[in-house]
């Protein structure tokens, strides 16, 4: 008897839960206002985060900032090569060393691989001491690169919050369904604990 009545309970849950679903979904619709902003539109062009979907979509009808934006792009994009070009260089050198180093190692003659080995690390010694200002220059573009990229995002998060804040007025986010939603849950709930 407790089982079909249990089965019967459940089943008018799960019936009002049917004709209430479209109800619930006109709360959950209902949850936050539907104004209109430009947030709604913007959004994840080309893989974004919300902080680039946001900033771009300010800065499209301002052309010093689309420079601004542009000349930074495009200098990060220099910078890369230029790091390459040189990297691409070391590479060699290093390859070219570890080669010799290893060939000068594999002579059979004791005297002749001593002096070979000798002559290699002074001639790899005399190109890493020319390659010392050169990952000094290196470095420094790493770190400028670092705060150019730091001050961008500050201006960016600087340029966004108010837009943000204006999304968040434009779209207060209502409680009442939510508890509306609970206090059915709890009913529900209510039910359950007194069958037996």
């Amino acid at each position: 008897m407790k089982k079909i009545l249990f089965a019967s309970a459940l089943a008018v849950a799960v019936l009002s839960c049917k004709e209430n679903k479209f109800k619930n979904a006109a709360a959950v619709e209902n949850a936050v206002d539907n104004t209109d902003s430009k947030l709604s539109s913007t959004r994840f062009s080309k893989g974004q985060n919300m902080l680039d979907a946001i900033y771009y979509e300010q800065i499209k009808n301002d052309e010093s900032l689309k420079r601004l934006d542009k000349k930074i792009i495009l200098l990060q994009e220099d910078s890369r090569k230029v790091k390459d070009l040189y990297k691409d260089i070391l590479r060699k050198n290093d390859e070219y060393y570890s080669d010799a180093e290893y060939g000068a190692k594999t002579i059979n003659d004791s005297i002749l691989r001593k002096q070979l080995t000798n002559l290699v690390k002074e001639s790899s010694d005399k190109y890493h001491g020319k390659t010392q200002k050169l990952k000094e220059l290196t470095f420094q573009i790493n770190r400028n690169n670092l705060s150019i990229y730091s001050y961008y995002i500050a201006f960016k998060i600087r340029k966004t919050l108010p837009e943000i804040e204006k999304y968040q007025n434009a779209h207060p986010l209502k409680t009442d369904s939510l508890e509306h939603f609970i206090n059915k849950q709890n009913q529900l709930l209510n039910e359950l604990k007194k069958l037996k």
